[in-house]
C-alpha cells in the first residue's frame, strides 16, 4: 500500500506536469500564431522593426508606371532605406514607413505584401529555400501620375481636393489634397531628424498636412448633395421630371419657424427637377426634402448613398460622411439638411462617389487604390478588388438623374464652364457656407463619350474662398482641366 500510495502521487505529478506543458505549449503558439500580427505590428516591437528594415521592400508606382516608393540600399545598420522619388505628390496615398512608429497610407494597408510577408510569400520561401529570389511584392496603384499632377498644379496652395474616380471600378485615378508632405524625412534613419519633421506637420491639428483631407476631412457639401436629394426624390417615385412643380420664389420658410432660407443672392426660382437643379434652387430642394420626401426617405436614401459609414477604400484613416438620423420633429434642420447646410457633412471622396452612382447605372463601386500586385518575377499575385458598395439607384432612376446633370453643364450653373468638346459632361455646383465669411466651393461631375456610358467621375473642393466666389467659377475649371487630362491620358 505504501508504494501504490508513492505511486499515486507520481502520477498526480505527472498529470500536473503534462497540463503545465499543455498550457505552456498552447500559450506559445497563442503568441506565435494568433498574436503573431499584433506584435510585429506593435511600434514598440525593436526586433521586428529592425528586420522589416533591413530587408527590401517592394516598389510602388502608379497606373502609368512612375515609382512612386521604393528601397536604396544604405550604409547603416538598416541596410535598406525607403526612397519617396515624387516627393509629396503622393504622399497621402503612398504615406511613409519610419523607423519608430506605425507606417501610414499603402505603406500600412499592403505592409505584408510589400515585405514578403503574406502566407504565400512565406511559403514561397520556404519552397526556395536554396535559391536567392526576390519575394517581396510590387504595389501597382490605379492612380496616374499624370492626373494627380494636374490636380496639384490647378489646385496650386489652395486648401482643398480633387478626388477622381474610374465609374466602372471604383479605382481612384487621382487623390490630392493640399497641403499634403513629403514621405522622405519621415522616413529617415536618423530618429531625431524623423521626430522633428513628424512635429513639425503639426500632427494633432484637424488641419495637419497629415491628414488627407479627400477622405480624412468633412465639409458641409452645399448644393452638391442636392444630387442626393434629387435622386432619393426620383428612386422614391415622388419625384418626375415632370413633377411636382415647385414654386417659383426667392425664399422658402419651412414648417416650425418663422425663418426663412434663401435662395443664392435672392434669385427667384422654381419649377421641375432639371430645371431647379440647372439653376440649384434652395428654396425647391429644401421643400423636396421636408415635404415631398421627410425625415425617413431622407435619412434612408443618404445612407443608400453611403452616409453614416466608413467608404471601404483600401487605406487607413477613412472617415464617414455625415447626415443627420434623427430631426426630433425639427423640419428647418431636415430643410437645410436637404440642401447640403446645417449637419450634413462630406468628404470629398464620398461626393465623387454620388457622381459615380449617377453615371455607373446606380451602383457605387468600392473606392480603392491598389490595382494589382506582382511578385518579383512580374506574375499577378493580387488583382484589383472591384465590388458594389451600394446600389442607391435603379437604372431607370440614374439614367434621369443622369440627364439633369447633364442640364447643369448645358444651361445651368456650369455653363461655359463645365463643357468639354467631344464629350458629354454632367455635373453640380456647390457653395457652402463656413460661418466665417468665407465659403467653401465645390463640383462633382462625370465625362464621357457622347451617348455612352461616362468613364470618369470626380469631386473638387476648394476651401476657405471669399463670400462671392462660387463653385462654378472656382471648382469648375479645376475640375475641367483635371477631366481632360484624364480623357487625353487613356486615349480620349
Amino acid at each position: 500500500r505504501g508504494l501504490g500510495g508513492v505511486n499515486k502521487r507520481i502520477r498526480r505529478l505527472g498529470i500536473f506536469l503534462l497540463g503545465c506543458y499543455v498550457a505552456l505549449f498552447a500559450m506559445l503558439n497563442y503568441i506565435q500564431v494568433l498574436e503573431a500580427d499584433d506584435l510585429n505590428d506593435n511600434e514598440f516591437n525593436a526586433r521586428s522593426t529592425l528586420e522589416n528594415l533591413r530587408r527590401p521592400r517592394g516598389t510602388i508606382e502608379t497606373a502609368d508606371g512612375v515609382v512612386v516608393a521604393r528601397s536604396v540600399p544604405s550604409d547603416d545598420r538598416f541596410e535598406f532605406q525607403r526612397e519617396y522619388p515624387e516627393g509629396d505628390l503622393f504622399g497621402h496615398v503612398t504615406g511613409f514607413f519610419p523607423v519608430n512608429g506605425n507606417a501610414t497610407g499603402v505603406e500600412r494597408q499592403y505592409n505584408d505584401q510589400l515585405a514578403g510577408q503574406t502566407f504565400e510569400q512565406e511559403l514561397r520561401s520556404f519552397a526556395d529555400l536554396f535559391v536567392d529570389r526576390d519575394r517581396t511584392g510590387n504595389v501597382t496603384l490605379t492612380l496616374r501620375d499624370d492626373v494627380q499632377r494636374v490636380a496639384r498644379d490647378q489646385l496650386g496652395q489652395r486648401r482643398g481636393s480633387v478626388v477622381v474616380l474610374d465609374v466602372d471600378t471604383g479605382g481612384a485615378v487621382a487623390l490630392w489634397s493640399y497641403p499634403s508632405y513629403d514621405p522622405n524625412p519621415l522616413s529617415s534613419h536618423d530618429p531625431e531628424q524623423a521626430r522633428a519633421a513628424f512635429q513639425f506637420l503639426d500632427p494633432t491639428s484637424g488641419q495637419s498636412p497629415l491628414r488627407a483631407s479627400s477622405y480624412q476631412n468633412t465639409f458641409f457639401p452645399g448644393s452638391t448633395f442636392k444630387v442626393v436629394t434629387g435622386s432619393v426624390g426620383v428612386q422614391s417615385g415622388r419625384v418626375t421630371p415632370e413633377q411636382p412643380v415647385y414654386p417659383s420664389v426667392s425664399t422658402y420658410t419651412p414648417p416650425q419657424t418663422t425663418r426663412p432660407l434663401s435662395n443664392f443672392a435672392g434669385e427667384v426660382c422654381g419649377g421641375t427637377l432639371f430645371t431647379i437643379l440647372a439653376q440649384s434652387c434652395n428654396t425647391s430642394f429644401a421643400q423636396m426634402g421636408v415635404e415631398t420626401l421627410g425625415p425617413d426617405v431622407m435619412v434612408d436614401g443618404a445612407a443608400s448613398f453611403g452616409f453614416n459609414q466608413v467608404p471601404p477604400i483600401d487605406l487607413p484613416g477613412a472617415v464617414e460622411s455625415r447626415f443627420p438620423v434623427d430631426f426630433a420633429d425639427n423640419l428647418p434642420a431636415l430643410a437645410q439638411a436637404s440642401i447640403g447646410q446645417g449637419d450634413t457633412s462630406a468628404t470629398p471622396l464620398q461626393m465623387a462617389l454620388v457622381a459615380a452612382a449617377v453615371a455607373n447605372e446606380g451602383r457605387v463601386m468600392a473606392p480603392h487604390v491598389m490595382k494589382e500586385i506582382r511578385d518579383g518575377e512580374g506574375a499577378v499575385v493580387e488583382d484589383e478588388p472591384i465590388d458594389v458598395w451600394k446600389t442607391p439607384l435603379s437604372p431607370q432612376s440614374a439614367a434621369t438623374m443622369r440627364q439633369a446633370m447633364l442640364g447643369v453643364v448645358q444651361n445651368g450653373t456650369l455653363t461655359g464652364v463645365g463643357a468639354i468638346p467631344g464629350f458629354e459632361v454632367g455635373g453640380k455646383t456647390g457653395t457652402a457656407q463656413t460661418g466665417r465669411d468665407t465659403n467653401n466651393t465645390w463640383v462633382i461631375e462625370f465625362v464621357g463619350p457622347p451617348g455612352q456610358k461616362p468613364e470618369y467621375a470626380i469631386a473638387v473642393v476648394v476651401e476657405d474662398q471669399g463670400a462671392d466666389e462660387t463653385g462654378g467659377g472656382v471648382a469648375g475649371p479645376i475640375a475641367r482641366a483635371v477631366l481632360e487630362q484624364a480623357l487625353a491620358g487613356d486615349g480620349g
